[in-house]
């Protein structure tokens, strides 16, 4: 996928800086209790119900209730975007408890409804399928930038929720516990955790994959898509390409140990 980071930065002149998504530090202390890690779902609903069985299995077999991390891209490509994102607003059914953090799509959508035609690059990002999981078909707008900017702008006022919206700005970009850190991307090597950007953490592939985070904190990442979970330096990657696959990683941490359900 092209990177989009050189038009995410065009500005207008007058235009406020996007703030920084927050950052959640719950101590440096490791858990007492397993942490389970979700990678990019990008609008399979199906599949994200099944990774959540069986973690909610897991937990009831052990008898240990545990942290779900989704490790972001919940929209774009999959037919059931809005689906997820109505499920990941709801409490979980199944009693879990989710911390949903936010991935590079999910940061383009939320941009995208309130200045569509910044962003509209992000329709070609899988962002076509997310609009019609909302009843928008571009096929059938005004074949004219302007007239279909205007009543795209209409439209998206009225195909999505409030709710919907406020979540995707609120996602925070990053967990760190103990000494492990969730994050949908990764991180700029050998750059403190404070000072990293929200672009690398969003977006970031090389060097990252090659070279790991080179700060002592280990990376569990998705938004690089493998065949298998991905173990680096110091990283391990869980995206493995739910939309093409169908199959939607489950990591789980516990203890120091690390196992993919």
């Amino acid at each position: 996928m092209r990177k989009l980071t050189d038009w995410l930065s065009r500005r207008r002149p007058n235009q406020v800086p996007e703030p920084r998504r927050r950052r959640i530090d719950l101590g440096p202390n490791p858990p007492g209790y397993p942490i389970y890690v979700i990678g990019d779902v990008h609008g399979c609903i199906n599949e994200l119900k099944d990774a959540e069985a069986r973690i909610a299995a897991d937990i009831q077999a052990t008898e240990r209730s545990g942290l779900v991390i989704l490790l972001g891209d919940y929209i774009d490509r999959g037919p059931s975007s809005r689906h997820v994102l109505e499920h990941l607003i709801r409490p979980s059914e199944l009693g879990l408890k989710r911390l949903p953090l936010c991935g590079n799509h999910d940061d383009v959508f939320s941009r995208f409804l309130r200045e569509p035609e910044l962003y509209t690059e992000w329709l070609g990002l899988g962002g076509e399928q997310t609009l019609i999981s909302y009843g928008i078909d571009l096929q059938h707008l005004s074949s004219r930038q302007k007239g279909r900017g205007a009543k795209l702008g209409e439209l998206l006022t009225e195909a999505v929720p409030i709710s919907h919206r406020q979540f995707l700005f609120e996602l925070p970009i990053c967990l760190k516990i103990g000494d492990m850190l969730f994050v949908h991307a990764g991180v700029r090597p050998g750059i403190p955790l404070d000072e990293q950007d929200d672009e690398d953490l969003l977006w970031i592939r090389e060097p990252f994959l090659t070279s790991g985070p080179q700060i002592p904190l280990l990376v569990v990442h998705g938004h690089t898509p493998t065949a298998e979970p991905d173990i680096g330096p110091g990283r391990i990657g869980i995206d493995t390409g739910a939309y093409y696959t169908g199959r939607l990683s489950v990591l789980k941490m516990d203890g120091g140990q690390a196992a993919i359900l």
